[in-house]
């Protein structure tokens, strides 16, 4: 992935802190659940805070493929890689936020407390440059003119 990819999927993601992540269930089922990013800048590794006791934690645990999947209210971005879970206390208070407070009360020397870090592999976004307006008028251009809604700005990054 080039630093200008990378720069773009910030740009795409950096007004949002909630995103969906996606893990696989030991029947091969997706799991999507809504995740706080603790790391505001996407680049190739996400973090997250989890209870080690969690449903997703024992997923990764036995398949690190994920999903991330944020969304802001002119873009759409799906990363895809490998998750790990991360036992590091010193990481955790670096990462520590009131919002994982919210969930862990103890603070990060719960022993409960963990990190899931995911190595982005893959990345794929959809931006319509302007937001819901834009898109409401590109719409309008397309029933008018019969030509097909463009749907905006797309591509896929392989290789990150």
């Amino acid at each position: 992935m080039s630093t200008s990819d990378i720069d773009r999927l910030v740009e795409l993601t950096q007004d949002s802190r909630s995103c969906m992540l996606t893990t696989v269930d030991s029947g091969g089922t997706l799991i999507s659940r809504p995740m706080a990013r603790q790391d505001v800048d996407v680049s190739t590794e996400l973090w997250f805070i989890a209870t080690r006791d969690s449903r997703k934690v024992g997923h990764i645990q036995a398949d690190p493929t994920v999903s991330v999947t944020v969304s802001t209210d002119s873009s759409w971005v799906s990363l895809a890689g490998k998750a790990e879970v991360v036992d590091d206390l010193d990481t955790l208070r670096e990462l520590w936020s009131t919002f994982a407070e919210a969930w862990i009360p103890e603070g990060p020397e719960d022993p409960n407390a963990i990190l899931i870090r995911v190595d982005v592999e893959s990345a794929e976004y959809w931006d319509n440059p302007g937001g819901r307006v834009a898109t409401v008028i590109s719409l309008v251009k397309s029933k008018i003119t019969g030509e097909p809604y463009d749907g905006g700005d797309h591509a896929k990054i392989a290789d990150v």
